[in-house]
């Protein structure tokens, strides 16, 4: 469904106050914020979204987000990917949990990162990605915050690391 410009603009001040009001929330309590990334293989190479915002505008990352109140973190991987690429997923694994205080310039993010397996869909830029591509695994671009890591260690953990 596409969406006109002023609902386009609509969503995205909704959007900033819901991220806003989270980053308030972590510093009020001095607690880290929770989010998850989804790993996504399509026809061997990886899912990669190009963020259309601050911090790392421009650069490639893997598709994920803050985890919402009553959500799961691999609930939230899954919705997040969805909502910025198109593809309906389901989880297979953990991949690993990041929680250097110092990987996000936002504050202390501690990410969930999954390995997903597509269900459905069509490949498609959506709700803050700026694009979506798919990338050889040893061929990537340069990556936002610690997403080179995760993605190495993904490589590890399922033996695809030449």
């Amino acid at each position: 469904m596409a969406l006109t410009a002023e609902g386009r603009a609509l969503l995205d001040e909704f959007e900033n106050k819901r991220r806003r009001a989270e980053e308030q929330l972590a510093h009020a309590f001095k607690n880290p914020v929770l989010t998850a990334d989804g790993i996504v293989i399509l026809d061997g190479r990886i899912v990669l979204v190009r963020r259309g915002k601050d911090p790392g505008e421009g650069k490639y990352a893997l598709p994920g987000g803050f985890v919402e109140m009553g959500e799961t973190a691999e609930g939230c991987a899954v919705r997040e990917v969805e909502e910025e690429t198109g593809l309906r997923t389901g989880p297979l694994m953990l991949v690993g949990v990041y929680s250097d205080p110092g990987r996000d310039p936002r504050g202390h993010i501690v990410s969930t990162v999954f390995h997903l397996r597509v269900l459905g869909g069509e490949l498609r830029a959506g709700d803050d990605a700026a694009g979506v591509e798919l990338f050889d695994l040893h061929a990537l671009p340069e990556l936002a915050f610690d997403h080179a890591r995760i993605i190495d260690d993904f490589l590890k953990a399922t033996g695809r690391r030449h």
